[in-house]
């Protein structure tokens, strides 16, 4: 009885060790490279699997998802002699699990080193200044030589980037220098650009002030003339339009020669108001006037003295045609104007 239930237990053990050997559970996006007698039999999908025991062994297990790998900074020789530090990170995916096993013994090294050389071939054509300004196209060269390479592999290289660029302290310190030099020439420069266009600005802006001034001063010069003209015209106009009426009056009134002489002898008086005035220039006509007008006055006399004889003095005081007679009598008889 005893002996049985050892057997038994033994046989169920067994059993179990078998089924536990048999079953594999395959994650998602993983895959098992199955080896049979040490030699490739199979590779596992994920999902539930069954292998034989004790026959078959699981030889690997593959990451299928894209993978990033970062190498450390490799010391890089350029063609100017300067050594640079350039860090490099490579996406990779396996396309092929079966080649990645038994094609390279160590993929991940196989790629870094490949970076490394391939790097420094690609950098070293290149001097200081184009590697620190053209990491796409180091990019772009590192890909195409690591796709290649790597293909047969069943690895495929996806992108291939560069992380850092570091020249030695001494070129950075220069560069930062030459950098520095470089914004401190480009900002006097744009600042002597501003002042010249400030200048420049500011002297069409005094130009533009001066013509329009000078265009309002002419067209206020003008303004003024016209002004000026019209008021000259319409000052000739009333001129004309008094000497008409004067003319038009004197010519209604039908004035003889003494009326003139008389005029003559009022306008004498104004003629000598300024202080100016020395000489008198009397025109030739004026003697006849004033013989005219002496004359005149004589009869005036004439006829008040014989007046007051005949005793008419009385009724002449009241008569208003005999007043300028007395008037005239008074003139004669105090300041006489002819000899």
């Amino acid at each position: 009885m005893t002996t049985s239930i050892i057997v038994a237990l033994i046989v169920i053990a067994g059993g179990a060790f078998i089924v536990y050997r048999s079953v594999r559970i395959v994650p998602q996006a993983t895959t098992y490279i199955v080896e049979r007698f040490g030699r490739y039999h199979r590779t596992l999908k994920p999902g539930l699997s069954l292998i034989m025991p004790l026959v078959d062994q699981i030889r690997a297990r593959i990451d299928m998802r894209e993978t990033v790998i970062s190498f450390p900074p490799q010391p890089v020789i350029t063609s100017d002699n300067l050594v640079v530090s350039i860090d490099t990170v490579i996406y990779y995916t396996v396309t092929d699990p079966k080649s990645a096993t038994y094609e390279i013994a160590n993929f991940l090294t196989a790629i870094e080193q490949l970076t490394v050389t391939t790097l420094r071939n690609v950098a070293g054509g290149m001097d200081l200044e184009r590697a620190l300004t053209s990491r796409e196209e180091i990019n772009s060269e590192l890909r195409g030589v690591l796709d290649e390479t790597t293909g047969k592999w069943g690895i495929k290289v996806n992108r291939v980037e560069i992380k850092a660029i570091d020249p030695p302290d001494s070129i950075t310190d220069a560069m930062e220098k030459a950098m520095r030099a470089d914004r401190d020439k480009r900002a006097a420069v744009l600042q002597a650009e501003g002042a010249k266009q400030s200048a420049i600005l500011t002297a069409e802006g005094e130009r533009t002030a001066a013509v329009l001034k000078a265009r309002g001063d002419a067209e206020a010069a003008v303004l003024r003339a016209e002004a000026d003209a019209k008021a000259q015209a319409a000052r000739a106009r009333g001129q004309a339009q008094a000497i008409n009426t004067v003319f038009k009056a004197i010519h209604d009134g039908n004035p003889d020669q003494r009326l003139l002489a008389y005029q003559y002898l009022q306008t004498l008086p104004k003629i000598a108001e300024g202080s100016s005035n020395k000489v008198w220039i009397v025109p030739s006509e004026m003697g006849k006037a004033l013989e005219g007008l002496g004359g005149f006055f004589g009869t005036i006399r004439d006829a008040g003295r014989e007046g007051a004889r005949d005793g008419t003095s009385s009724a002449a005081s009241t008569s208003p045609a005999t007043a300028p007679v007395a008037n005239s009598r008074a003139l004669t008889d105090e300041e006489p104007l002819l000899p």
